[in-house]
């Protein structure tokens, strides 16, 4: 069921060093395209890598995702530069997480928008001009699987007012 899977979610940095099945990433690229955007402009493009070398470039750029050169896949998800281009991107990548978790796959959403190795991400993936880094999201078979506490809903939501 579709809420069981988003309670497990959760962000995987170890990964087993098995690749993913080809079927697999396709799965979760058929679920993504499902993902709400505004005005239907589906400005989104998905590189996905899983060359070692490539692998370790992008790790290697990043501030928070040096483990994405341990991991099997990344997922470079990248938006032309409309309106709303950030809140699809971010849609689009939601939708890729939760698409693996319920293949049972672990992952992790690197940030992508505004951060200083954006542009070198987009040339060296040969993204065309024009489209901005979202995020990078790390996937592969979990190694560990940490389950971090979640506020309950109650400490958080308001009805009606603040």
């Amino acid at each position: 069921m579709a809420l069981e899977i988003l309670k497990q979610r959760s962000s995987v940095r170890k990964f087993e060093s098995l690749p993913v099945e080809r079927e697999k990433l396709e799965q979760i690229m058929e679920s993504a395209r499902f993902a709400p955007t505004a005005r239907n402009e589906q400005p989104w493009e998905l590189v996905v890598v899983t060359a070692a070398e490539q692998l370790q470039k992008i790790a290697d750029l990043t501030d928070y995702g040096k483990f994405i050169a341990e991991a099997p896949v990344c997922i470079g998800v990248f938006c032309r530069d409309v309106k709303y281009y950030l809140e699809d991107g971010c849609a689009m990548s939601t939708y890729i997480l939760v698409a693996a978790t319920a293949l049972r796959l672990g992952c992790c959403w690197v940030a992508g928008d505004k951060k200083l190795y954006s542009e070198e991400i987009r040339e060296i993936l040969n993204v065309p001009e024009g489209y901005k880094l979202i995020s990078l999201i790390a996937l592969g078979y979990p190694a560990e699987r940490l389950n971090r506490e979640k506020r309950p809903a109650e400490q958080f939501v308001h009805w009606e007012r603040f």
